[in-house]
């Protein structure tokens, strides 16, 4: 039987948090909230524990989950030879929800690392999850969803996927940002970008300066090696077929998603659009049907309702999904990434 534990993300009873870690401590999986999405831990120090990760989700062997810690000592326990420099820059960014590959110590398994030398590391910027760590022991977790599918960002997602696999579901409502942690490879030079997330481009300039930039990580095409998640395998997908439009222009976005729209209707489809709340309003008008994801004005709304809109697609009386593009700046990057991959890189665009 699978434990649901409801408590305030911003405050959490440390008693309620104590049970899970408990389950931690003894070899249990517990799927809990963090800043980003929701995870699915076990112990880094528990083989056994891992594996059964991989089992209940899924998962590719192969495809290496991140190692949460909650103090930079357990930064030290998990990785070695951490340059002096990158700490002063992580004191920075951390807690936050940055990821980091670097060597790993020789605590770390080889289960725990799928076989690499390297490990993926953060600090997540979230009550629950730097109490849940903080009472066990460094905590590996992938998203806490099914293989392949949107990553839960509320518990019900969690739920849903999960129930009755899992020991424990901690609930603490919506996650703040949406999307996964950015992830950087630190064992190259200069770091590469492997997933853009909420740690932004920008802000990676500014604290690393050159960064280089793989066309992999916009969402255009698949790593041939998983290094770290999401690297590597389809993700983020609907059950239902999903085509994403690029247009520089908002007028000419909105045409070539109305054309799409209607040209699937002519073929006796029903089509769902994902819209934002500026332009959800013209698609109506034809009689489609919407799902509002966000607001251009503010792209980090897009971010945070994105994986529940992808799943909404399969709930919804639609066959066909079409999903808006939006501009590739801040946390507009993150959002095209996963629009891309969720496509399964079904991609239309503008003609200029």
């Amino acid at each position: 039987m699978t434990m649901l534990i409801k408590v305030d993300p911003i405050k959490p009873d440390e008693s309620e948090i104590k049970k899970a870690a408990e389950v931690i401590l003894r070899g249990g999986l517990v799927a809990f909230p963090t800043e980003t999405v929701y995870g699915l831990g076990a112990s880094t120090y528990n083989d056994d524990a891992i594996r059964r990760i991989y089992v209940v989700k899924n998962r590719p062997m192969d495809n290496p989950s991140i190692v949460h810690v909650s103090t930079f000592d357990q930064l030290h326990e998990v990785a070695q030879e951490v340059p002096d420099d990158l700490e002063e820059r992580l004191r920075v960014a951390w807690p936050g929800p940055l990821t980091v590959i670097l060597r790993k110590s020789a605590r770390i398994s080889p289960v725990a690392s799928c076989g690499l030398d390297t490990i993926a590391v953060r600090m997540p910027a979230h009550p629950v999850a730097l109490m849940l760590i903080r009472l066990s022991t460094p905590i590996s977790a992938p998203s806490a969803n099914l293989s392949g599918k949107p990553s839960p960002t509320r518990a019900e997602h969690v739920i849903r996927d999960l129930w009755g696999k899992v020991d424990v579901i901690i609930d603490g409502g919506e996650t703040f940002f949406g999307v996964e942690s950015t992830i950087i490879d630190y064992t190259k030079r200069p770091p590469v970008l492997y997933r853009p997330g909420p740690f932004t481009l920008e802000e990676l300039r500014r604290l690393f300066g050159d960064i280089r930039i793989p066309e992999q990580a916009l969402g255009l095409g698949e790593f041939k090696e998983a290094l770290a998640p999401g690297m590597k395998y389809r993700h983020y997908a609907p059950n239902k077929p999903l085509t994403v439009v690029e247009c520089g222009d908002l007028d000419n976005l909105v045409k070539l998603t109305m054309d799409l729209a209607m040209d699937e209707v002519k073929r006796g489809r029903r089509v769902v659009v994902l819209c934002s709340s500026e332009t959800c309003g013209k698609y109506r008008s034809l009689g489609l049907r919407v799902i509002e994801v966000g607001s251009r004005v503010n792209l980090y709304t897009v971010a945070k309702n994105l994986f529940h809109s992808l799943r909404l697609i399969d709930e919804i009386d639609a066959d066909v999904a079409i999903a808006e593009g939006y501009p590739e700046v801040g946390i507009g990057l993150a959002v095209m990434n996963r629009l891309r991959k969720a496509s399964g890189h079904n991609i239309v665009r503008c003609v200029d």
